[in-house]
């Protein structure tokens, strides 16, 4: 009894799905951007098929989890997401979409996965990201975290979008939306991908999301990483595009149509 309720707690935890749907054939797990919670994702679960279950992934140090610890690396955060989410991810097929920080740590539980469950997602989704064994990667581990002023984090923020202007009104969750990205950045540094010389990690599919008027992300580099097929789209907007109301119902019916033609 105290196991299953342990298990319990570390789903509910850690996951938020907003409408179950037990007879699902497929789950899609969306992982969340720095800084991110699962509000804004969590409501694709109205757009897609009723074959499909949308879960979101709740991180350490927000929404309910606000009073635990950020996580330090990338590896616990992908130890967590891996041992809570075991159980669901070997009962049926699954999905994942993850968007900028999202995408790495969607794509590192999925290297994650295979090398040590040998199991992986029938479709990965990436949206606003380089792909991990790029050199534009490097360029981010350089950001001197620490010495960052919060001052030049919130410009940041603002520049990019993707948090309600009247949040940033209060002095409280502005501090507490400038801290939550900073860690998750400081968490996206401590993860590298070199591809290994047995060959490419995945064998599943990757369709690449990008914003037309965001900075330039190297996505080619995402092919080197799968034996399955990549294809690449761009779509109106800047990093935050996929909060507009006609791409969320592209990229909606982009997954959905994806994860119904996977053999599943």
């Amino acid at each position: 009894l105290f196991v299953c309720l342990f298990v319990f707690s570390g789903m509910e935890k850690l996951i938020f799905c907003a409408h179950k749907r037990p007879n699902a054939l497929c789950r899609l797990i969306c992982f969340p951007w720095a800084g991110g919670g699962t509000s804004q994702l969590a409501h694709w679960s109205t757009l897609v098929s009723n074959s499909i279950e949308v879960l979101c992934v709740r991180l350490p140090g927000r929404e309910t989890r606000i009073n635990e610890p950020f996580a330090k690396d990338m590896t616990s955060m992908v130890n967590e997401v891996t041992s809570v989410l075991l159980k669901e991810l070997q009962e049926k097929p699954f999905a994942f979409f993850g968007h900028s920080f999202g995408s790495y740590l969607s794509f590192a539980v999925a290297v994650h996965l295979k090398e040590k469950y040998g199991l992986e997602p029938v479709h990965l989704f990436s949206s606003g990201a380089h792909a991990p064994n790029s050199d534009a990667m490097l360029s981010l581990k350089r950001i001197p975290i620490s010495d960052t002023k919060d001052e030049e984090i919130l410009e940041y923020i603002q520049k990019i979008g993707g948090t309600p202007p009247e949040l940033l009104h209060n002095q409280e969750i502005r501090k507490h939306v400038v801290l939550t990205v900073k860690e998750d950045l400081r968490v996206l540094q401590t993860f590298s991908f070199e591809k290994a010389e047995t060959g490419t990690p995945l064998s599943c599919d990757i369709t690449c999301f990008n914003g037309s008027d965001d900075i330039p992300h190297d996505l080619q580099a995402w092919q080197e990483l799968t034996s399955g097929d990549t294809s690449f789209y761009k779509l109106p907007g800047g990093h935050f595009y996929l909060l507009e109301h006609s791409n969320e119902i592209f990229l909606t019916k982009h997954i959905t149509r994806c994860i119904e033609n996977a053999d599943l």
